[in-house]
């Protein structure tokens, strides 16, 4: 790709805060492609809580068609209480991540100067979650019955598989052999029975072909204990659906909050687009009161330029929040005093110096 290709890109900011730190971030990439000679073309989509009480579904029939022609998808944050989160994640989010392949949900993990950690010490934390994002506990097979009577049942069937497992295994071994060459894998095999000794099994066997790389299998309940007391001591962690989207929020929350947090659902082989979104969700009790922090959307952008092949500019944009941050300007959730728009003013300013 060189500095003349114009990137396409879908934006979905979505619900609540969604709306308000999309904008913040679309700022600051606009002021980084001007200063790396980038083009963006910005689609803007109004799909989320709105469309679906206007129109009963979370986008068109034809959405992911739509979202297809793109190069990558921006999105902020789904979800409102009055609609079931079956409906606003299975009706938006889930299908772009299994229709487009992106079998990978990347959440770094990392010290923040000027983001304060509930940890005593004061040693950086820099790990990276690999979380399988397409199969194993959200699995759509399952059901219940009997409603509404004394033996009402419900069932939900877990799915691995060994390609399931061997892709998001072999990432994460890939990762940790540019990084500090360790992959650290969360597991339940005492007591899952059937899909844990199956995912050890494929994980130790995926591992062991990149070479230089020490693999270690830690129980998820032990792993989280860990995680707090010594999350220093991690590179990658390589985790199932479940089992990842939960610890990557305890990672977040290790480095001072859920707002600073991104993710990217990863498409690696960009057969077809991968999507960048904050992890914190649409926190519908502070949406619309200038808030909101921008940082974690601001960093999923930086994510999307990695992935996009445009190492300098996500530097860029990276470090010009770290630099606001590390002056002690910061949103109320890290114990500053700034509103969205205003941090978002001071990270323009940096990027524009």
């Amino acid at each position: 790709m060189t500095t003349t290709d114009i990137l396409r890109i879908a934006v979905i900011a979505g619900d609540g805060i969604g709306t308000e730190v999309m904008p913040a971030a679309l700022r600051c990439l606009r002021l980084v492609a001007e200063r790396h000679a980038l083009r963006f073309d910005f689609t803007e989509y109004d799909w989320g809580s709105d469309y679906y009480r206007a129109h009963s579904r979370m986008m068109p029939v034809d959405g992911l068609d739509q979202l297809a022609r793109h190069d990558a998808i921006l999105l902020g944050a789904v979800g409102a209480p009055d609609i079931p989160d079956t409906e606003t994640l299975w009706g938006l989010l889930i299908p772009i991540r299994r229709q487009f392949e992106q079998y990978i949900n990347l959440r770094p993990v990392k010290s923040l100067r000027g983001a304060p950690s509930p940890l005593i010490s004061d040693r950086p934390v820099d790990f990276v979650i690999v979380r399988e994002n397409n199969e194993g506990e959200y699995s759509e097979i399952g059901g219940r019955t009997y409603r509404g009577l004394p033996q009402e049942t419900a069932l939900q069937t877990s799915v691995f598989t060994r390609h399931g497992i061997e892709r998001a295994a072999g990432f994460a071994a890939r990762l940790a052999s540019q990084r500090r060459n360790l992959v650290t894998s969360a597991t339940k095999s005492n007591g899952i029975v059937h899909t844990m000794p199956f995912w050890d099994e494929v994980v130790a066997q995926t591992v062991k072909k990149v070479d230089g790389v020490r693999l270690e299998s830690v129980l998820v309940d032990a792993l989280a204990a860990k995680l707090v007391l010594r999350p220093w001591d991690f590179d990658v962690i390589v985790a199932s659906n479940l089992f990842g989207d939960i610890l990557s929020d305890l990672g977040s929350a290790l480095t001072g909050s859920i707002g600073v947090a991104p993710s990217g659902n990863i498409n690696p082989e960009r057969r077809h687009p991968s999507m960048f979104e904050p992890v914190h969700g649409s926190a519908p009790d502070i949406s619309g009161q200038d808030l909101a922090n921008p940082v974690g959307q601001m960093w999923a952008v930086a994510m999307m330029l990695d992935h996009l092949g445009h190492n300098a500019a996500a530097a860029d944009l990276r470090s010009a929040f770290e630099v606001v941050l590390a002056r002690g300007e910061s949103t109320l959730d890290l114990g500053g005093r700034l509103g969205t728009h205003a941090f978002t003013d001071a990270v323009c300013a940096e990027l524009s110096a």
